[in-house]
């Protein structure tokens, strides 16, 4: 049996769950529909703004566009995560891409979350914790139940670390 290569070597196993590409779609659409909505009442009612409300309009529309149709794909092939033996390691961002590990002995909050498109799509986010102002990792776009097992596994895992880590 090949021994696993080492986490700094390649990317994380576990890809977020499909869902996750409807949620970052829908996301940008709280936004740019009220911007447009705006925009094209501006246009309609105040005729000295017209031109400038159309501009905004069209912004509005591409942008919202761009955020929906281009960015979910992108960030849904980038944005891994895996749980060892030994550490929490993610792969994130869709412009800036991020790689973090966090060694299971230096995990000191494991937290799960959903906000409300989350919970319509049974998706949560799992957040690990340490005590460096730059050891918290996000884990967006879980299953929920994936979200709560990993959870559950990683406080279980970080119980049984009783050295100090530091």
């Amino acid at each position: 049996m090949e021994p696993t290569p080492p986490l700094l070597l390649r990317e994380p196993v576990h890809q977020v769950d499909p869902r996750a590409v409807t949620m970052w779609r829908m996301t940008p659409l709280l936004t740019g529909i009220p911007v447009l909505a705006a925009a094209v009442v501006v246009a309609a009612l105040a005729d000295p703004a017209r031109w400038a409300a159309l501009a905004v309009a069209v912004v509005a529309v591409v942008v919202t566009a761009f955020f929906v149709m281009v960015v979910p794909g992108w960030r849904y092939r980038f944005h891994r995560w895996e749980i060892s033996d030994d550490a929490v390691y993610t792969q994130s961002g869709w412009f800036v891409r991020s790689r973090v590990i966090i060694p299971i002995a230096r995990i000191q909050v494991v937290d799960t979350a959903a906000g409300p498109i989350e919970q319509l799509l049974n998706l949560a986010t799992l957040t690990v914790t340490t005590a460096s102002s730059a050891g918290t990792i996000r884990i967006v776009g879980l299953d929920a139940s994936a979200a709560r097992n990993a959870a559950a596994d990683l406080t279980a895992r970080t119980q049984a670390h009783t050295d100090d880590a530091t």
